[in-house]
């Protein structure tokens, strides 16, 4: 689904990423984990369109998505989520769903005139839709709340489901679980799961709990000082010398055991 070439994103002197090179398979949950300072959000955000590469190349199935704007990749399938969820917090839950997918009738002053009948058939299909999605999300009893009034978890909830308005082919998701009681995140990975074997979702993961991410990922890939340090399954990442070096020595061990 993605492969990314020889990678670099530079600020200044300062070589945030540093000729990373990976593979995400489609079908897969991909994590990506790595020491603060890695380079693994810098990393999202290229491919993401959200930053340009210095060099390098970025492919999608096959096609070079390179420097492409977020809204172009967009319509490719290609959404993010971020750390910080990005919500209309005066517009309720289920409005904000209805306000992700592009070219709506309503969008155009011509047709808020002589259009309307196109506009209400539009607005009934994709309320239905947005309650499809928080059903299938299990908050469907927030639809109506305000979203600036969402617990950290909800908003994140809210994101994914913001992914589901649209034909999503691959989402990258940045620490969903940062800040998410352990009920919520429970739920998260639940609805990414099944949107995975459901509905054919590819995803990339950045996240700092290795036991959210053993659950969900295969296979991790950690990054360290802007380049990819390891591959493989949660137990053979937690196993690898190089990347307990890189944690420090903190031990990736002692926190997997401890979790």
């Amino acid at each position: 689904m993605i492969k990314v070439e020889n990678l670099h994103r530079h600020f200044g002197g300062f070589r945030a990423v540093d000729g990373a090179s990976l593979e995400i398979r489609e079908g897969s949950i991909t994590g990506l984990v790595g020491p603060n300072g890695a380079g693994k959000t810098t990393l999202f955000n290229v491919i993401a369109g959200v930053l340009p590469p210095t060099s390098g190349r970025v492919t999608m199935a096959g096609d070079d998505i390179s420097g492409m704007a977020p809204h172009e990749l967009f319509h490719k399938g290609l959404l993010r989520t971020f750390q910080i969820a990005h919500e209309f917090s005066s517009m309720t839950v289920r409005e904000n769903l209805m306000m992700v997918p592009g070219g709506q009738s309503g969008e155009t002053l011509w047709n808020t005139w002589f259009g309307r009948k196109r506009i209400a058939n539009e607005e009934r299909a994709l309320q239905a839709k947005a309650d499809e999605v928080l059903e299938f999300l299990t908050v469907d009893h927030l639809r109506d709340e305000k979203a600036g009034n969402l617990s950290g978890g909800q908003k994140k909830l809210l994101e994914l489901g913001r992914t589901m308005m649209v034909d999503a082919r691959i989402v990258f998701l940045d620490e969903v679980g940062a800040g998410v009681n352990r009920t919520l995140l429970n739920t998260i990975g639940d609805a990414i799961m099944r949107l995975n074997k459901e509905r054919g979702y590819t995803f990339c993961m950045i996240e700092h709990d290795m036991a959210f991410i053993g659950r969900l990922c295969d296979p991790v890939i950690v990054m360290a000082e802007g380049k990819v340090l390891a591959e493989g399954t949660i137990d053979e990442i937690k196993a690898n010398e190089q990347v307990i070096e890189a944690y420090l020595g903190t031990g990736l061990k002692n926190k997997g055991a401890a979790e």
